[in-house]
């Protein structure tokens, strides 16, 4: 009798990462793999890495070499942006048997049937990132309560500390159709609620091959709302540039959009936004959040901050700091910076000194404590909608409002994957 192969997956990043993760476990589970938790002996590891920061490329080295000391007969596999940036570098990574760039993460069932352990360097099947096209829809199966959608892939925008667009090359997206048939096979699972992804999510409807726009967002959640089955969706993150007035518009009064967004900013300081190359200037994005509020004032609004970038004086900072303090928001995601190879960012001058950077966020981090207590206290009193999960630890489970507020409460089976009104 053949014994069955057994694979683990592990995941370094975004919710994008996660969704193309689950994807890759159940093509191998079809081909006959054994799916195994990641802290147990497999015959296969794979590693779908991250590459935003430094500390992803680091923790990828340190996922392998504990694999080397746990099962170093097994095969290790890395693929992700990553593994499409710097696959030379992962290749020579002692115990890294094979390295998938974009173009060929979803073909890794066959690359597994030809691999072989080596001793050296590890096998790399990438291609440049111009040459990578086409879309593959991903979406994670999990825990039975949430589900994150890919719908849109890679970037135009080339911002100039972002390396994305290197590692997944240009936008291109699924079309509403393929969507939306996706989601029909998510409802069939019991998943409640889904939360759309991409790497530029406003900038839906180019097509698998990039080309100019058939299609759009504000299409696309149109007809998303109207599929019977699946109660809740949820926009993972949109440019504020993209954030129209009609979506805002449709979200205060969709029954199934989730009364939240998550909006990157990164700076406020225009001279800094400037230098960064984003597509817009601060009051921009005031006026989106002003928008928001005026129509739901329950809204949860997340922001997206980097701190330290070249050139952010302490003036620059406060300027930041000052337009977060007065904006409606909610909650804060807070980044240092971090030099990344073959950017535009790492040629400027100005660059902030390390201990600088960390004090930075740490200040950002505080105020996004204070602003998410206080969103809380607001909502104080109301009856919304809560998606408790499955999973129990420590005899509680938790779950969301409609508005992104985490609840949590002594475990009930009977609530596990049910909306429950909760008074806050």
């Amino acid at each position: 009798m053949i014994k069955q192969r057994t694979v683990a997956l592990h995941t370094l990043g975004c919710k994008l990462n996660f969704s193309e993760t689950s994807t890759l476990s159940r093509m191998l589970e079809q081909e006959g793999f054994l799916k195994k938790s990641f802290d147990e002996e497999a015959d296969v590891y794979v590693i779908n890495t991250c590459s935003v920061t430094d500390n992803a490329d680091k923790e990828c080295r340190q996922i392998v070499r504990r694999i080397q000391r746990k099962a170093p007969n097994s095969f290790v596999v890395i693929t992700g942006c990553y593994a499409q940036l710097k696959p030379k570098e992962i290749a020579e990574i002692p115990g890294v048997d094979l390295v998938l760039g974009a173009a060929e993460k979803f073909n890794i069932v066959q690359h597994l049937e030809q691999l072989t352990k080596t001793t050296g360097t590890g096998t790399i099947c990438s291609c440049d990132i111009e040459d990578v096209s086409g879309f593959n829809a991903s979406f994670s199966i999990n825990d039975r309560t949430r589900t994150f959608l890919k719908v849109q892939d890679g970037c135009d925008y080339n911002c100039s500390f972002c390396t994305i667009p290197m590692a997944r090359g240009i936008s291109r997206s699924n079309s509403i159709v393929s969507v939306v048939e996706n989601v029909q096979t998510i409802v069939k699972n019991g998943i409640k609620e889904i939360v759309l992804t991409g790497v530029n999510l406003g900038d839906f409807g180019k097509g698998p091959d990039g080309k100019k726009k058939q299609e759009n967002f504000f299409q696309l959640i149109q007809e998303l709302d109207k599929v019977d089955g699946i109660e809740r969706f949820r926009i993972s993150s949109i440019e504020p540039n993209l954030l129209s007035t009609d979506i805002i518009q449709f979200v205060a009064v969709s029954k199934k959009f989730m009364p939240h967004f998550h909006i990157p900013l990164q700076s406020g300081s225009d001279a800094i936004l400037g230098l960064m190359r984003r597509r817009y200037k601060r009051d921009l994005y005031r006026e989106k959040v002003q928008q928001i509020k005026a129509l739901m004032p329950h809204c949860a609004i997340g922001v997206d901050v980097i701190v330290g970038f070249p050139g952010e004086t302490d003036a620059a900072f406060q300027e930041t700091y000052q337009f977060l303090h007065e904006l409606a928001v909610s909650y804060l995601h807070v980044f240092t910076y971090s030099e990344r190879p073959n950017t535009l960012a790492i040629q400027m001058d100005g660059a902030v000194p390390i201990n600088i950077r960390n004090e930075r966020n740490k200040i950002l981090h505080n105020l996004s404590f204070k602003k998410l207590q206080y969103f809380t206290a607001q909502q104080s009193g109301t009856t919304r909608k809560v998606l408790f999960e499955d999973a129990e630890k420590n005899s509680m489970m938790e779950g969301y409002t409609d508005n992104y507020i985490r609840i949590q409460t002594p475990y009930r089976k009977d609530w596990a994957n049910q909306i429950i009104e909760w008074k806050i």
